[in-house]
């Protein structure tokens, strides 16, 4: 049966490769990763803004809202950058960083962005410059980075005198491009200022981006994320890399909301997000397997492992365990290094729909901050405590079949070789 089941995920494999290694959902990582000083500098100001009003010293809440607003009120406006330098400089290489495609890219998203007259000045509202634009952004930065890179690759480009300064130089390369990308969009934005949606934010949000947030954010959703992205891990390939991609701006595109009404006073809208992921999932749940190894291991094996691993699992880094113990192609841990992680988010969900634990803020945790700080971000105590309960209680029970079968194993292998 084991057998059987390897040489079918051995087929799978190189489709979860191609995956892995696709070049849209690398750039949709890179972008997303990259935007997270902004994302946790944004939640942090949030949450001194909210404390701050609520003791009285506006000045410090005022500064911290202004914060927010330029950091996760404006996500959509990092992504629309990123994506395309991403894009461009995955199909460019050396020849181009993709700094221009990003800039041309920005300003595309710009000119798309309905403009807004108050009295006598002309402002940007900041309705599609957060979440609600945050798809807009990332379609607008493929189209922009893939334009940006054929127009290169085929050289619709302006071509300097040799001796010129690359600085110059480049400049120049790019300005065909930016004409000819700047000049399309500018004919969709005009198309869609005539049609009942009246921009190309509102039919994004109206037409995929609700709907996806209404599918992703579902508890049905997040469990079978979980249980995919752990299979894909039990198979050796990096799970987080091929299969988070896929979800996250839906999910931080919840959090930003979550944010928003959290610093505003209103009930925080969605139980589930990136925040809540990262937060309950913390180090695939690895640390009672840990643990177990450290205090209830028979073998010296998994008794050093347990030594090794416990720095670094009190850190949310479990790498040591999953290629030490190896949790990879070994069915003596299938069952728990699948499931773990999706019965601590339904134990989580559970609990947070009972009203037991509040709900996430939004703030992103930071990763590498020890057991229990990196769930303060969460917003309230109450989450800090069922982390410690999932991660030092429910997860050793859940190692412990399986751990002490292998343990009885590895010592009785011991002790045939002494």
């Amino acid at each position: 049966m084991k057998k059987k089941v390897i040489a079918f995920f051995n087929r799978l494999q190189p489709i979860f490769g191609r995956l892995g290694n696709n070049k849209y959902l690398q750039a949709i990582m890179g972008a997303m990763m990259a935007t997270l000083g902004p994302m946790i500098l944004g939640s942090l100001a949030t949450l001194i803004a909210v404390y701050a009003g609520k003791w009285g010293l506006k000045p410090l809440a005022k500064i911290m809202g202004f914060v927010n607003t330029a950091t996760i009120g404006a996500i959509a406006l990092y992504v629309a950058f990123l994506m395309a330098k991403h894009i461009a400089h995955m199909v460019l290489q050396e020849s181009d960083d993709g700094t221009n495609a990003g800039i041309v890219s920005l300003m595309c998203f710009l000119i798309i962005t309905p403009l807004t007259s108050l009295k006598s000045v002309t402002v940007i509202p900041t309705t599609w410059l957060g979440s609600d634009g945050l798809f807009s952004a990332i379609i607008v930065g493929l189209i922009v980075g893939r334009s940006y890179a054929y127009m290169k690759q085929h050289n619709w480009t302006i071509k300097m005198p040799a001796g010129v300064p690359p600085m110059v130089s480049n400049t120049f390369a790019g300005l065909v491009p930016a004409l000819l990308i700047g000049l399309f969009f500018i004919l969709v934005a005009f198309g869609f200022s005539l049609t009942p949606f009246g921009s190309f934010h509102q039919l994004i949000f109206t037409m995929i981006e609700a709907p996806l947030q209404h599918l992703g954010g579902s508890f049905g959703a997040m469990i079978l994320i979980c249980l995919i992205e752990q299979l894909v891990w039990f198979f050796g390939i990096h799970g987080t890399s091929v299969i988070v991609p896929m979800v996250m701006p839906i999910w931080m595109s919840l959090d930003m909301q979550n944010l928003t009404a959290y610093q505003a006073g209103k009930n925080v809208p969605h139980i589930y997000g990136n925040a809540f992921f990262n937060i309950y999932t913390w180090g695939g749940t690895a640390l009672g397997l840990v643990l177990l190894m450290l205090f209830f291991a028979k073998s010296k094996r998994f008794k050093t492992l347990g030594k090794v691993a416990i720095i670094p699992a009190l850190f949310g880094i479990t790498e040591p365990v999953i290629f030490g113990t190896p949790l990879v192609l070994n069915f003596d841990f299938f069952v728990p290094f699948i499931t773990n992680n999706a019965i601590a988010v339904m134990i989580a969900g559970l609990c947070t729909k009972l009203g037991l634990v509040a709900r996430c803020t939004g703030a992103q945790p930071v990763f590498g901050l020890p057991l229990g700080f990196h769930a303060l971000l969460g917003g309230h105590i109450s989450i800090v405590v069922l982390v410690l309960i999932i991660q030092l209680i429910i997860s050793p029970l859940l190692w412990y079949p399986w751990f002490k079968m292998a343990d009885n194993k590895a010592a009785a292998e011991e002790s045939s070789k002494n």
